[in-house]
């Protein structure tokens, strides 16, 4: 017989993932409709950076919440400290950089790394 309670967490953290995923979609998709402009100098944060990472770190942190209490398994808290961080220094330089014109091809390319970095730990880190 299945609890049918911990399969409703389970469909939850199974959303929650998904949103996840979207959010990071959001921001990489973000980063690389950029990247063209990197040749004008016309580079800016776009909404979905913005929106991608809000999106990332409300989900993440919701996710971890589920994982944690509603499934009772354990998390690995230093890959999610280090995801964390990087996210929140992501967060940082798209939210600080929203309104500007203009930014530089340095934090372009930091939040576009810092991006990818992020994707790589949460697939190879086990």
């Amino acid at each position: 017989m299945i609890d049918e309670g911990l399969y409703d967490v389970d469909v939850l953290r199974q959303i929650l993932l998904v949103l996840h995923i979207v959010g990071i979609a959001a921001l990489l998709g973000g980063f690389l409709t950029q990247m063209s402009a990197l040749r004008t100098g016309d580079v800016r944060i776009v909404p979905a950076m913005t929106h991608g990472a809000l999106t990332m770190l409300v989900t993440g942190l919701a996710l971890v919440g589920v994982v944690q209490s509603g499934l009772d398994r354990d998390v690995d808290t230093a890959k999610i400290g280090t995801k964390l961080g990087i996210l929140l220094v992501v967060l940082l330089l798209v939210w600080g950089n929203r309104a500007a014109d203009r930014v530089s091809a340095r934090v372009l390319g930091a939040i576009g790394l810092l991006t990818v970095a992020n994707i790589a730990i949460a697939v190879m880190w086990t």
